[in-house]
């Protein structure tokens, strides 16, 4: 009942902030005001319905963590996107056609602040956590990987490989960066970040989503193991490796912080209060 409540709570807010972008035909500059206003809501309804059911403070949206991580998040993001492109690139799998608008770009920002918000939020600081409590670290992580890559399968263009590059490079990755840090903001940041680069930097389709260009008029072309094909570059190999080596290291970090979750040997235990680490 506690995860129906919180999963619904944030789902409500989710929804109703996509509900709001697809209405308003404004341009960037109301899409970006619109996923602004989303993720600050679905943060606030996070906060309450944590506070409501498990009688704690949400340390891991606490404020106090909130500037350092979300901008270590944001620069490894958009540092991990850029590595990304610049090696499909390489390979003749990517070219710039032109300039795109910084009005466009903003409406990507808008649009990558309440899917990042929201589905961090659900993903990592419901569903991850609470099955870490129940089931240990390594199988919370690879479950929410599995249902974040599944829930790609919605989207334009989807394939089972893209949903499977979804799944190491985004579901994994974000899981150990919680692990790591207990801070969802650099998760939270890290998703901003890479579909900022991906849809508002470099022009390119976001998990399958065309939009109009970013900053750039971005085109990948070629095999879909180089440039992702119609999915977008995430559905690329070097984005899954570059997911894979993020993960690992995320990983090693929460080891050696001491912040994986073995598998409970007994049930009935209380839910495990998050802490706030660097």
């Amino acid at each position: 009942m506690r995860l129906l409540k919180q999963l619904g709570t944030v789902g409500v807010v989710a929804l109703a902030g996509s509900a709001a972008v697809g209405l308003v035909d404004g341009g960037g500059p109301v899409t970006l005001a619109l996923g602004l206003v989303t993720g600050v809501l679905a943060l606030l309804a996070y906060a309450w319905v944590v506070r409501r059911t498990e009688h704690r403070e949400p340390v891991e949206v606490g404020l106090s963590a909130a500037r350092g991580a979300l901008g270590r998040g944001l620069l490894l993001g958009l540092g991990m996107f850029a590595v990304v492109v610049a090696a499909i690139a390489l390979g003749g799998g990517y070219r710039v056609e032109g300039w795109g608008s910084v009005s466009a770009a903003a409406g990507v920002l808008g649009l990558a602040v309440a899917a990042g918000v929201t589905e961090e939020l659900l993903f990592r600081g419901i569903l991850f956590r609470v099955l870490e409590h129940r089931t240990g670290t390594w199988t919370a992580l690879a479950v929410t990987a599995v249902l974040f890559g599944a829930m790609h399968l919605l989207n334009p263009h989807a394939t089972l490989w893209g949903a499977t590059a979804i799944a190491v490079e985004a579901g994994a990755m974000l899981a150990a960066a919680y692990a790591a840090t207990r801070t969802l903001w650099l998760p939270i940041g890290l998703h901003i970040g890479w579909n900022v680069a991906a849809g508002g930097v470099f022009g390119t389709t976001v998990s399958g989503t065309e939009g109009a260009a970013g900053l750039l008029e971005g085109v990948t072309s070629g095999p879909v193991l180089l440039s992702g094909g119609a999915f977008g570059p995430e559905a690329s190999g070097y984005a899954v490796l570059a997911g894979a080596v993020m993960t690992a290291g995320f990983l090693v970090l929460a080891h050696r912080r001491g912040r994986l979750v073995a598998r409970p040997r007994r049930a009935g235990r209380t839910l495990a209060t998050a802490t706030v680490g660097g």
